[in-house]
């Protein structure tokens, strides 16, 4: 466990970072048209990017911080279940985006929509069903950022930055969540758009060097492997049973594609995958991108093979406190098996993928916030300059309360929120993804149907208790009700969902129970960039509104 500050490293790290804070700062004046003091210029860039800027934003925005150090250490404490699924997920999340994420682009863009529960509002007539989604995105949202934070800290304290005083401990992380918080505020969008160039480019540098490096100085695959393998095989001493599963057996394989397809149709349920997708200029750039995405699932395969090489090095993923902490693994690697100079970039890559996902998910949090509650419930006159001072305020908030996540409790309670977060924006999918080919949900079915799968979603994955912790929320997985087959606790409650809003559609139809007036046209889910209304939102400096 290193204790003293890797000087090179450290000097590394601050130099990029610095290169990237620059760039953050001067991206407010790139490719900007005006004031960023509306919605669409500052909360979505001006919904101009193209295909080569969206694929770098999208990139930075769903392979983050989190994803480079939590998916190889699941791989190294408990193998493939928890950890590999994340590699089909990311591929089988990109047809479904190709099929519906255009639609969204147009009815967005004729409508001048900025967040998901604009669309749930326009389509449905429902201000507590649009309320609804926007809560569940800010509440999904605020540990998915506080974890990128985590991300940051772990390489911080690889580096030697910590001790036993509390300042001198969480410094690092409290000057970069400034410098994030400060960029954010004066550049929106444009920021992460700029330095997601830089924090894909390091990234595949690291990722590359290390899958053939590291292999070399571990004696090879065969023995990588094998190592993993006898892990996974030992006994956990607490339960008996087998550390982890190196390749799932016949009872994993409910649990493997559960959590493959539930968190596959989640991802862009995500408030900030749909802000990245609505800044685009046309709706070819987001087909395009779901075609050419794939490319970072090769990048993610190669990256979650790094937990074994972990294995294989023995590791020390003690932390300050002296306990075991996993998501340590792979900054220890870097650290114990490169020369300090490699590290720092490596360590810098983790710090800057920090960044870029955490700028984009404070924007798509504060845009929810000001779009779906403040105008909606509280200042419904608000021009959009407002809008724009609310969500640049907003997007402070949300900053900060992630960073008392990270400062002022346990990092499991960040882990288990995000393990819920998950299970939460799931269930958004009926009202959004449903409702982009046809009405026929009623809006209190769907309001319902989203409740019981909420309530049941919470208590089942509160229900799990960690068997080395005794912790509950210990996983995300649990059986499926009535039987003995695990499966991933979001997908189960998406499915209860689905049930009661049918039912209770088919009740309310029945009754003939008002339903609420939906606002959109058919041809609005194919308009593109040049037709009439979607033009105007485009190039009118963002002031077009959510049609009442």
């Amino acid at each position: 466990m290193n204790t003293k500050v890797d000087w090179v490293q450290l000097i590394i790290v601050i130099v990029i970072f610095a290169a990237v804070t620059v760039m953050g700062f001067m991206a407010a004046r790139w490719r900007s048209v005006g004031r960023l003091d509306n919605l669409d210029e500052w909360g979505l860039g001006g919904r101009g990017f193209g295909t080569f800027i969206t694929w770098f934003l999208l990139g930075g925005d769903l392979y983050t911080a989190y994803t480079f150090i939590a998916v190889p250490a699941a791989m190294y404490a408990t193998g493939a279940i928890s950890g590999f699924f994340a590699v089909p997920y990311t591929i089988v999340a990109y047809p479904i985006v190709f099929i519906f994420m255009a639609r969204l682009w147009s009815v967005s863009h004729r409508h001048g929509y900025v967040t998901p529960a604009d669309f749930v509002q326009g389509r449905y007539g429902s201000k507590l069903l649009s309320l609804a989604v926007a809560l569940t995105g800010i509440l999904a949202l605020m540990p998915y950022i506080a974890l990128q934070l985590v991300g940051m800290q772990a390489v911080f304290e690889t580096m030697g930055l910590g001790g036993n005083n509390t300042l001198a401990k969480d410094l690092p992380l409290l000057i970069a969540f400034a410098v994030l918080a400060a960029y954010t505020y004066s550049s929106g969008l444009r920021a992460p758009a700029m330095i997601a160039f830089v924090k894909d480019f390091l990234i595949y540098v690291v990722i590359l060097v290390a899958i053939f490096y590291l292999p070399h100085v571990l004696g090879g695959w065969d023995g990588i492997f094998k190592a993993a393998q006898d892990k996974m095989a030992k006994p956990n001493p607490v339960t008996g049973k087998p550390t982890g599963s190196f390749i799932p057996g016949d009872a994993g394989y409910v649990s493997y594609w559960t959590l493959g397809l539930g968190s596959a149709m989640a991802l862009f349920m995500y408030p900030h995958s749909v802000t990245a997708v609505l800044s685009t200029k046309t709706r070819n750039v987001v087909r395009r991108n779901a075609a050419i995405l794939p490319a970072y699932s090769l990048l993610l395969g190669l990256l979650a093979l790094l937990g074994f090489m972990a294995i294989k090095a023995n590791v020390n993923v003690k932390g300050l406190d002296g306990l075991a902490n996993p998501q340590l693994a792979i900054p220890r690697l870097f650290d114990q098996e490169f020369p300090s100079w490699f590290a720092g970039i490596a360590f810098a890559a983790i710090a800057v993928g920090a960044l870029v996902p955490a700028a984009i998910m404070s924007i798509a949090a504060a845009n929810l916030f000001t779009r779906n509650i403040y105008r909606a419930f509280i200042k419904p006159e608000a021009t959009p300059s407002q809008e724009a001072k609310v969500s640049k305020l907003a997007s402070l908030l949300v900053k900060v309360g992630a960073l008392v996540f990270v400062l002022a409790m346990d990092k499991t309670i960040a882990l288990n929120l995000q393990l819920l977060g998950g299970i939460w924006i799931l269930q958004t999918f009926p009202a959004i993804v449903v409702g982009l080919y046809t009405r026929w949900f009623h809006k209190y079915a769907l309001l319902i149907g989203w409740a019981v799968a909420m309530v049941f979603g919470t208590i089942s994955a509160y229900n799990v208790v960690n068997p080395a912790t005794k912790k509950h929320f210990g996983g995300s997985l649990a059986k499926i009700p009535f039987t003995d087959t695990q499966a991933y606790i979001a997908l189960t409650a998406f499915v209860l969902n689905v049930i009661v809003v049918i039912v209770l559609t088919l009740v309310f139809r029945a009754l003939k129970v008002a339903d609420g007036q939906d606002t959109t046209h058919p041809s609005d889910y194919v308009a593109d960039r040049g037709d009439p209304g979607v033009a105007d939102v485009i190039d009118d400096g963002g002031a077009a509104a959510v049609k009442p």
